[in-house]
């Protein structure tokens, strides 16, 4: 629930819970498999808005100002789809999901190019905090 959240564009880090619950000793595996799905879903819930609900809907729900938004789309004027590998940074991310939603990017295309970055965004989580509670 906090991975999907988060990939919205609310004020919530899943990095920290997944942190908590690899610390408390859940399973990674499961941990990383669940988290990344929770978010890819709350990305797929960005892109429907702004394929859906158009831009001044998606901006009005999601809080998005002219400014983001328009950074979102120079982005992938400029790199195209792979603009995609960056919707796990903070600030940036979901806005660009929302931007592919508004230009339509074919969804296999999207969910294939989420699904990576985020979960390879959690795989190297998992590892750093594995290292850390090793060392």
């Amino acid at each position: 629930m906090a991975a999907f959240l988060a990939a919205t564009l609310l004020p919530l880090s899943s990095e920290v819970v997944l942190t908590a619950l690899i610390v408390q000793g859940d399973p990674v595996v499961t941990l990383v498999i669940v988290a990344s799905i929770g978010n890819v879903l709350g990305s797929l819930t960005n892109y429907a808005l702004g394929l859906y609900a158009g831009r001044p809907l998606a901006q009005r729900w999601l809080s998005i100002s002219d400014k983001t938004l328009n950074e979102a789309e120079g982005r992938f004027r400029r790199y195209g789809l792979w603009s995609l590998t960056m919707c796990w940074v903070p600030v940036i991310g979901d806005p660009l999901t929302v931007v592919a939603g508004l230009i339509r990017v074919p969804v296999i295309w999207f969910v294939f190019i989420v699904s990576i970055a985020k979960t390879t965004r959690y795989i190297i989580l998992s590892q750093m905090v594995l290292a850390t509670l090793s060392a």
